[in-house]
């Protein structure tokens, strides 16, 4: 999982990134019958969107990131927040073995969520060396968290697509995991390496975006190599802004889908 978060990606993906509804947790934690005594893992933490309202509802969370700014700004909101029973770790997928190692090989974990990071990450591999992890009924949640907001089906979506496109030279197609067909196909990785009561939820809601949300937003999705550079942000900005339809908010149905699975009970 390599991954170009760092910098000021970090910065605008703490401020900008939405968090995730409650009815979503509250699924988890009914499906995996989380407590107070569990440890779950969030691995590709980012900022803590996911990892940080998980700590209210078990004993820990461990916060796995590749990157440490993003982990950073994670301990940041936390320490804000009073919250202590997270643990930040610096890691990626392809450090599932050794955390293995560190739970010595005790079926532990009571959860793996993964909140929109999956795209970056050997899925197949990962299911296989997490399952021995989980407790009797525990299991994976693969979360996304709406469609990229160059990819929506409204008008000031695909004039941002186009604005994009041109800017960076290359046509904006990538779904990050969002789509029906990456759900289907995680669905069936879980089955294949021996996960049950495999199913996926949705749940809808309209949101509305400033312009100042939109490209902070956007900023949290461009890899750090090719963010504008501060000195050319405000043109940047004043491009997008005039490519865009002038009347502001810019309404958007969010979709949060959540594919889990458990290992038997």
């Amino acid at each position: 999982m390599t991954v170009g978060f760092s910098g000021d990606v970090a910065e605008y993906y703490a401020r900008f990134r939405r968090g995730y509804p409650d009815q979503v947790l509250d699924t988890l934690q009914e499906f995996f019958a989380l407590t107070t005594d569990d440890t779950v893992l969030d691995l590709g933490c980012g900022t803590g969107q996911l990892a940080i309202p998980l700590a209210s509802r078990v004993r820990s969370v461990i916060g796995m990131d590749p990157e440490p700014d993003m982990l950073r700004h994670a301990r940041a909101s936390a320490v804000d927040r009073k919250i202590d029973n997270v643990i930040w770790v610096l890691g990626a997928d392809h450090d599932i073995s050794a955390l293995g190692t560190l739970l010595e090989g005790r079926p532990s974990l009571a959860m793996t969520v993964v909140g929109q990071a999956l795209h970056w990450m050997r899925h197949d591999e990962l299911f296989k060396e997490l399952l021995p992890l989980f407790r009797a009924g525990g299991g994976i949640a693969v979360l996304s968290n709406g469609t990229p907001l160059w990819l929506q089906d409204t008008v000031w979506s695909r004039a941002l697509r186009r604005c994009l496109e041109r800017r960076f030279d290359t046509e904006l197609t990538a779904t990050c995991g969002t789509a029906e067909q990456d759900r289907l196909r995680y669905a069936q990785a879980l089955e294949d390496v021996g996960f049950s009561d495999v199913r996926s939820t949705t749940v809808s809601y309209t949101d509305e975006l400033t312009f100042d949300q939109l490209i902070g937003g956007l900023y949290s999705a461009i890899p750090a190599d090719q963010l504008p550079a501060v000195s050319e942000r405000s043109a940047f900005a004043d491009r997008i802004r005039a490519a865009l339809p002038h009347n502001q908010p810019f309404t958007e149905q969010v979709q949060v889908s959540a594919v889990i699975g458990r290992t038997g009970c």
